[in-house]
This record gives C-alpha cells, structure tokens and sequence, in this order.
C-alpha cells in the first residue's frame, strides 16, 4: 500500500486554513496540556480534547474554548513543542469572526470600547500605580482612553464584538 494523503481521503481541517499551521497535526494526545492546565482543574476545560476535535469538527461554539487563561502551561511542558495556548487563542479569533464569543467576554469587550480597561480599577490599583509613578489623574486617563480607542477601531475591533 502506498503513502496516503490527507487530501485523497477527502479530509479537511476547517481551522487549519486559515491558520496555515498543521503543526497540531503532530499532536499525539499524551495529556502533558491537560495535566498542566490549573483551569482544567476547575472548570470542563480539556486542552487535550479541544486539540483533538478541532482537527475533525467546527469547535468555535463550544464554552471550553473560552475557559482557557492562556497561562502557557500547556504550551511550555508540550513534549512535543507544540504551541498549544496560540493554537487556543486562534481557534478563540476564527470563533469571534463568526461572531461566537461568550456573553461575559462580549461585556469584558464592550466595557473595554467604552472604558479603555478590560475591568474597573479599584482604591488598591489606583495606590499601585501612584507607587510606580504612574498617572491616575482624569487628563490621563481620557487620553489613555483616546489611544485605546484609536487603536480599537484601526483593528475593527468594535465590529468583530457586534457580530
């Protein structure tokens, strides 16, 4: 028998395209990730498992995908060497362009565009900051918010949120 392709067997990767890296194609599922993700231990997130279904299905729906920290655990012990979390945070960018992205990260999003932050800062950031030397008063946080906002729109980021 010969070699057999992937394209003769009618097989097709939906994510890798746009990735162009089937380097997750040499995963051999030993679980290093799974064991090495602190999120797994509290949540149904199963690095293993998102690895191995996005090579067969669509996963861009599933609540999994979004429970990941991107704590690089899984990526750093990959005997493999297999860039795991940038695999989770490309499926995570082709799931947001069709528009599948979960309630509370849609509100981390819009309170970002409204806001320039991804979560209020409290009494203890704003002591942080002023220990650091960093400037908390209202002039910089409006041009902060401007810089952020510029930013944000040059990336059509706002409209990838309203999908």
């Amino acid at each position: 028998m010969g070699i057999i392709s992937l394209k003769s067997l009618n097989i097709s990767f939906p994510i890798f395209n746009p990735m162009k890296n089937t380097e997750i194609l040499t995963c051999f599922q030993c679980g290093t990730c799974h064991a090495s993700c602190p999120s797994g231990k509290y949540t149904s997130l199963n690095v293993r498992k998102i690895v191995r279904d996005s090579v067969r299905k669509d996963i861009s729906d599933q609540p999994e995908l979004w429970m990941c920290t991107t704590c690089y655990n899984c990526q750093e012990r990959c005997p493999r060497g297999i860039k795991v979390t940038d695999f989770v945070l490309t499926l995570r960018s082709e799931a947001v362009k069709k528009g599948k992205i979960l309630p509370a990260h849609r509100k981390v999003c819009n309170f970002l565009i409204k806001t320039g932050q991804s979560i209020p800062i409290d009494d203890k950031h704003r002591d942080i900051r002023k220990k650091l030397g960093l400037r908390i008063d209202e002039a910089a946080r409006k041009k902060a918010l401007k810089d952020v906002k510029k930013l944000l729109i040059s990336t059509g980021f706002g409209e990838l949120i309203k999908k």
